[in-house]
């Protein structure tokens, strides 16, 4: 026994959930990291737009415009992102995308013009900080994980939307005391402050270190490496192709463009001015927005837990039907001081924020396979995106066209109910594998 010990070394592959320190939680560690620092850079434009306003007299609808084109593509790049992934690897992808964020970031202190705007936090920004959106999420869980995939989704996005609004104080402050250039440098600085960390700790997948997936089984090893075939473009817009004839795909699709109308397009960009329109500081509401990310931690992480548990759909439900309480009630409790009954909004707002992507997640594996998976949730946080960027824009008209944002707010509590219908007339069980659209099995 001691000499066939000696002859054979124990092998790395078949980790289980008992292990110590698996790769998957070193994966899972930088993922969070980068996706906080994503999040981070796109909270910047949200701050900025009474400073740029002041300073160049850009109306908040032009402003907004650039903020939409982020949100975009945001969105749109998230499935071509994952079919890059599966192609290049996800150490070369999340590189060259905190080059664009910096580089983006960077450019903008030379700025004089509109179309400047637009071309850097509008274009290079969104292009970088949309290869280091949700899809990647989904990438990650799907590779690395078997047991507790919906929790780390929730960890992870959780990471995204924390950094999004914590750092807006800091990034509120230092537009105030030093001008917005110097936010837009440290977003830039920051930027390329997490390469080094990607390059050396991020893997594309279990094999590369001749390991399985975290809590792999013989009857679940998790998704074998993608073979590095193909065009990128060619296979997101195949599985599209495949997965728009289901009504399952646009039930989603609908659901979580309204989410992002409601969080990345409405509050996340026009809080601040519309709270300072009430009389609040800026720093004060970006600090309130914040706290929203803080909560948005403990709602995430639980969502991702209970996402484990119970039927998807109806947590969907139930996270729509607050949301817009939440924003039916918002225009009352604005004031130039923060009363209890914002704190209130602050906190239930922030429990829901994103908790809306593991049940998401988990919907889009279950319905369309593992592999086509990530690409599918892709397109459906691509419609996210594209909520978003209505949404950012068209507050900003709201504001410019009526001098405040209540309808604003209104229409989308109307349109949080309207999610909440799609997503209970999603069916409970998915269809079976072998009817599944080709590419979802792929």
């Amino acid at each position: 026994m001691t000499t066939t010990s000696a002859s054979t070394p124990a092998s790395p592959g078949p980790a289980d959930p008992d292990q110590r320190v698996h790769w998957a939680w070193v994966v899972a560690g930088v993922a969070f990291v980068t996706l906080v620092g994503a999040a981070a850079f796109r909270s910047v434009p949200g701050v900025l737009i009474e400073p740029l306003n002041e300073e160049f007299g850009w109306s908040h609808g032009l402003i907004g415009s650039a903020v939409s084109l982020n949100l975009m593509l945001f969105g749109l790049m998230s499935p071509f992102a994952a079919a890059l992934m599966d192609r290049f690897g996800v150490r070369r992808v999340v590189t060259v995308a905190l080059t664009l964020v910096a580089l983006g970031s960077g450019l903008t202190v030379f700025m004089t013009e509109p179309w400047q705007l637009i071309l850097c936090w509008g274009l290079l920004v969104g292009l970088g900080t949309g290869s280091m959106s949700m899809a990647f999420v989904a990438t990650i869980t799907s590779r690395w994980f078997v047991a507790r995939r919906g929790l780390v989704s929730g960890i992870l996005t959780a990471g995204n939307a924390t950094g999004q609004l914590v750092f807006l104080p800091v990034v509120a402050w230092l537009a105030t005391e030093h001008g917005w250039r110097t936010a837009a440098l440290l977003a830039a600085v920051a930027a390329l402050a997490v390469i080094p960390l990607v390059l050396l700790l991020l893997r594309n997948h279990p094999a590369d270190l001749g390991l399985r997936a975290y809590g792999a089984t013989d009857a679940d090893r998790g998704p074998p490496p993608h073979q590095q075939v193909g065009s990128s473009a060619g296979r997101a817009l195949g599985v599209l192709r495949d997965v728009a004839r289901s009504r399952t795909f646009w039930l989603l699709s609908g659901g979580f463009a309204i989410c992002g109308m409601t969080t990345n397009g409405l509050i996340a960009t026009h809080f601040v001015p519309a709270a300072h329109d009430h009389g609040m500081p800026a720093t004060t509401a970006a600090s309130l927005l914040a706290v929203v990310g803080i909560f948005d931690v403990v709602g995430t992480i639980a969502s991702g837990w209970l996402t484990d548990k119970i039927d998807p759909r109806l947590l969907l439900v139930g996270y729509y039907v607050l949301r817009g309480v939440g924003l039916m009630t918002l225009p009352a409790l604005m004031s130039p001081h923060v009363q209890p009954t914002m704190w209130v909004f602050i906190i239930v707002y922030g429990l829901d924020w994103v908790a809306t992507v593991p049940p998401t997640v988990a919907l889009c594996r279950e319905w369309f396979g593992a592999s086509a998976g990530p690409i599918v949730f892709g397109w459906v946080f691509a419609s996210h995106q594209v909520g978003a960027a209505i949404a950012a824009t068209g507050a900003g008209v709201v504001r410019d066209v009526t001098g405040g944002y209540d309808p604003a707010f209104y229409a989308a509590a109307g349109l949080c109910a309207l999610a909440a219908v799609m997503s209970y007339a999603i069916r409970r069980t998915p269809v079976p594998e072998a009817a599944r659209p080709p590419a979802a099995v792929m």
